[in-house]
């Protein structure tokens, strides 16, 4: 099966965090009490276009190895159904997700970047590797994308996504592009 039959059948983009949705830098600053607190850097075309999936029925969700309030706040701006932190196993999470969505994994992507992510590769109807991914990491996926976690890899993503599934005509119509 091609890519483009695999993004038609996408129900549920799901992905890795750091390294995907961020470019994986993490910046640690003074909370004001003595400690410091961790943020990250996201990539404002991303979050619209995870929105554009929303409107169209297509749920999205993170799977990541660490815990941060940074990636609850922007998953929840997201419009993301499913947010899963501190899971470096993420199979079992994968398969909690499916019986709350039911749906197969064939009507899931994934977006990875790292060696964790290819336990879900090999799970999922679409398996994404980001550019800037480990080399073992983009054998394993169906496609790489140009851009880089972080600068525009989840819009491609999307885009590719809405175009399989006849989609993208009605975005460009909304913002009066077409």
């Amino acid at each position: 099966m091609n890519v483009t039959d695999r993004a038609a059948r996408v129900k549920l983009l799901l992905m890795d965090v750091d390294g995907v949705m961020t470019d994986g830098t993490l910046w640690n600053v003074p909370d004001g009490q003595g400690g410091f607190a961790e943020t990250k850097g996201f990539d404002s075309q991303d979050g619209i276009a995870l929105q554009w999936l929303s409107w169209n029925g297509i749920k999205t969700g993170v799977i990541s190895g660490r815990v941060s309030p940074a990636t609850e706040i922007r998953a929840k701006q997201c419009k993301m159904s499913y947010i899963y932190q501190g899971h470096i196993e993420k199979v079992p999470i994968l398969e909690e997700i499916m019986a709350d969505a039911k749906i197969s994994a064939d009507e899931i992507g994934y977006i990875g970047d790292d060696l964790t992510d290819v336990v879900i590769f090999r799970r999922v109807g679409l398996a994404i590797s980001v550019n800037n991914a480990r080399p073992e990491v983009k054998g394993a996926a169906h496609i790489v994308t140009e851009a880089k976690g972080g600068q525009g890899a989840v819009r491609e993503v999307v885009e590719m996504i809405l175009q399989a599934q006849g989609l993208w005509d009605q975005i460009l119509t909304k913002y009066e592009v077409k």
